[in-house]
């Protein structure tokens, strides 16, 4: 009896444990890395008020009268006047506000003789002038563990003064691809009846895009008596060790037996494509046994591979939506199936079609093309209605 898929996620996450690899980066070379610490604000940001333009650090109160320049403030530079009445100081963008004053009038709104000011236009209290705290109060949490780090957090770590920061190591993710059959880039097709791999292209890729380091093992031939060996030392390398072809029903499908050497913990899901994957254990690692061929083992990578390296690294599903369907759909097998198709954003709607994908075998590598998604159709369904509302998942 096939497992549900609900439940082999279930299954899945009871074995995921948490990843504690860490190491320090330089915050130059940390971009898309997963931060593996929280955090948090050491004192206010700005500490004092600060000038966010070229002006006149003045009382509010006294714009109406003639104010004399008592001098200059450089950015960098520390206040050396004190502001009272009838005064003001000329203060520039970035500089700190002089004590006493609580306003910055811009220069263009000031007539400048005789060493005094004569404001023309008025400004409210405390235009321009950046608050203490404005950007950050001490102890506020400013990157969460798990956040990934873009360009905007970077300047963030270059702000508050740090120079190595603590990160998840990236995830080793292994790929071994198998067949008799297949033949590696390079290689000749000796016969109509040999393909060239793409699957070790493909999973290589998608593990990159998700953040892992990759290792792309040489392709594996079959036969019984190396393939048990080569799982055991490509397992050593990598913390999931992805396979490609040889767990179907085939008188050569040697990883399956392969596979259960190990805790096999997943062993068929109820859904299309992929049906027969197998997920065993081996301490912390994973082997993902996937389908060998191409649209199966590419969705079965996002569905399951994903999944382990979203608790890993602490990332939300966020890669999970619904949207409206544009045409009506009639389920090929009786299983929950994973569809691809196009997602498009009309008149402020998100919506999907199938304009384009081609109805055939798991091994239409092209519907995945032009940034496709997966349209989940219901096990219990036979069809889904246009206009109707489905849930999608976005490809890495």
């Amino acid at each position: 009896m096939l497992m549900a898929y609900e439940e082999s996620l279930k299954i899945l996450h009871s074995h995921i444990k948490p990843y504690e690899k860490v190491e320090k980066v330089a915050i130059t070379q940390c971009l898309g890395c997963i931060l593996a610490e929280d955090l948090r604000a050491l004192e206010d940001y700005p500490k004092f008020p600060i000038s966010a333009m070229d002006g006149y650090a003045v009382k509010f109160g006294e714009q109406n009268k003639a104010l004399k320049v008592l001098g200059v403030t450089p950015a960098g530079k520390m206040p050396e006047f004190k502001v009272e009445s009838g005064t003001c100081v000329k203060t520039f963008t970035g500089s700190l506000m002089s004590e006493g004053s609580d306003t910055l009038v811009p220069v263009e709104n000031v007539e400048f003789k005789e060493g005094q000011i004569y404001i023309k236009e008025a400004v409210k209290e405390g235009f321009a002038v950046r608050k203490i705290g404005e950007s950050y109060k001490k102890d506020e949490l400013l990157l969460a563990k798990g956040t990934k780090l873009d360009y905007s957090e970077i300047a963030l770590l270059a702000e508050l003064g740090f120079f190595h920061i603590s990160v998840f190591i990236r995830p080793v993710v292994g790929v071994l691809s198998s067949g008799s059959e297949i033949k590696d880039l390079g290689e000749s097709l000796e016969n109509p009846a040999q393909i060239r791999s793409s699957n070790h292209i493909a999973l290589a890729n998608l593990a990159r895009k998700l953040g892992c380091e990759v290792r792309v093992f040489p392709l594996l031939k079959d036969e019984e008596k190396t393939t048990f060996s080569t799982l055991k030392n490509a397992l050593k390398s990598c913390d999931i060790l992805i396979t490609t072809g040889g767990v179907s029903m085939g008188d050569f499908d040697f990883l399956k037996k392969a596979v259960r050497e190990y805790e096999l913990i997943i062993d068929k899901v109820d859904i299309k494509p992929g049906r027969h994957i197998k997920i065993a254990k081996f301490e912390e690692k994973f082997i993902l046994a996937l389908p060998g061929f191409p649209y199966s083992a590419m969705v079965m990578f996002n569905l399951y591979a994903r999944e382990i390296l979203n608790a890993w690294l602490l990332q939300k599903k966020d890669y999970v939506a619904q949207a409206f369907l544009e045409q009506d759909y009639i389920k090929k097998s009786p299983y929950l199936e994973f569809v691809a198709c196009n997602v498009e954003l009309k008149e402020g709607r998100v919506c999907v079609n199938l304009k384009g994908k081609k109805e055939g075998s798991s091994a239409i590598i092209n519907n995945l093309n032009n940034k496709a998604a997966l349209m989940i159709a219901p096990k219990e369904c036979e069809k889904l209605e246009s206009g109707a509302l489905v849930d999608i998942i976005f490809m890495p």
